[in-house]
């Protein structure tokens, strides 16, 4: 009797089954991994922009004269995020003691994943004695098209 080697064409679609249920566990943590860090990004460039923009304004007792063009120029930042969109930097109409941090160009799942988040330094957080997350936006509009504003100063 002659022996045969090699494997049959059942056991290749089994290996090749198990392969596809892998690729496509790994796809879904890939996506995770890398909206993770395009959420940590944007905090990590919003803390920068708050800390630049103190430094920078930190001698005069309000930030009336601070603009979005010139601030981004001085703090050595680009105005782009991770999500393609920008961000803005403005001082707060009713009250110049403060500014804004407006975050762009995010979808719906992610505006509302930095609506929620902590950002402890801002006034929403201090005025709500850290019951709110402190930043203010309306996340209902059409992917890419949402964005998150924080409230800054005093």
């Amino acid at each position: 009797m002659r022996q045969e080697s090699g494997r049959s064409m059942i056991e290749m679609l089994g290996v090749l089954a198990i392969m596809g249920v892998i690729t496509v566990g790994a796809i879904g943590m890939i996506s995770t991994a890398m909206r993770t860090q395009k959420l940590t990004a944007i905090n990590d460039e919003v803390v920068q922009m708050v800390t630049m923009v103190r430094n920078l304004h930190g001698e005069y007792d309000d930030f009336s004269n601070m603009n979005s063009a010139t601030i981004f120029g001085a703090i050595g930042m680009s105005n782009k995020n991770p999500y393609g969109g920008t961000y803005e930097l403005s001082v707060n109409p009713s009250d110049s003691r403060q500014f804004i941090v407006t975050v762009n160009g995010l979808n719906k799942s992610d505006c509302q994943a930095l609506l929620a988040k902590a950002w402890s330094d801002s006034v929403g957080y201090q005025m709500s004695d850290g019951k709110q997350g402190g930043a203010t936006g309306d996340c209902a509009s059409s992917n890419g098209m949402n964005s998150v504003q924080i409230v800054y100063g005093e």
